[in-house]
């Protein structure tokens, strides 16, 4: 996966507050376009002693689905297009090679693309930090953050409720407009 190729992950990574291993877990089938939605069931883990196994998410309120800005949708369909597994349960997500999206290789590449921009010391974690600030400066309430973040508490109950009111998509269109502000054109189909 080059720079290009991991676009889609950063952009969901710090729009949607996904975690790195469901983002390298994520088929096909999870990314709704038309409902501006992504859904995450699994998740990839990495350890000295098991290696690569996919696994549910770090907690029972990490199964999820949330909205994503609208402003994604054209980048995710130019990557789920040039860069994703075919089939519904191909994964959205891939390595240089073509196998399971690893957190060390991805580390290179963004080390290599954040020396270019001058960015520095950034974490990939930080992403989903920028995700949820600005959820939180969009309204979200404590509730509507921890599901987003598929966070859980002694409250857990609170992140099991369905948003009803349709925040989550105001939530993501707020985050939208922030986006909008200092978007570049989008891009063709081929990239250009």
């Amino acid at each position: 996966m080059g720079v290009d190729g991991c676009r889609a992950l950063v952009l969901l990574a710090a729009f949607a507050a996904l975690r790195f291993g469901e983002l390298a877990a994520l088929q096909r089938r999870d990314i709704d376009l038309e409902a501006r939605t992504v859904s995450v069931r699994r998740s990839y883990a990495e350890t000295r002693t098991d290696g690569l196994t996919i696994k549910a998410p770090k907690s029972a309120a990490g199964v999820r689905t949330v909205a994503f800005p609208a402003s994604l949708v054209p980048e995710l369909a130019h990557h789920l297009a040039e860069h994703a597994e075919a089939g519904r349960t191909g994964l959205v997500f891939v390595g240089a090679r073509g196998g399971v999206l690893r957190r060390n290789n991805f580390r290179r590449i963004c080390l290599r693309a954040l020396a270019s921009t001058g960015l520095g010391d950034v974490h990939f974690h930080d992403l989903r930090h920028t995700g949820n600030t600005l959820a939180a400066t969009g309204g979200a309430t404590t509730r509507e953050l921890m599901h987003r973040m598929g966070h859980s508490s002694v409250r857990a109950a609170l992140v099991y409720q369905h948003l009803v009111n349709g925040r989550d998509h105001q939530i993501a269109d707020y985050v939208d407009g922030q986006i909008k502000k200092v978007k570049r054109p989008p891009r063709g189909p081929s990239g250009t």
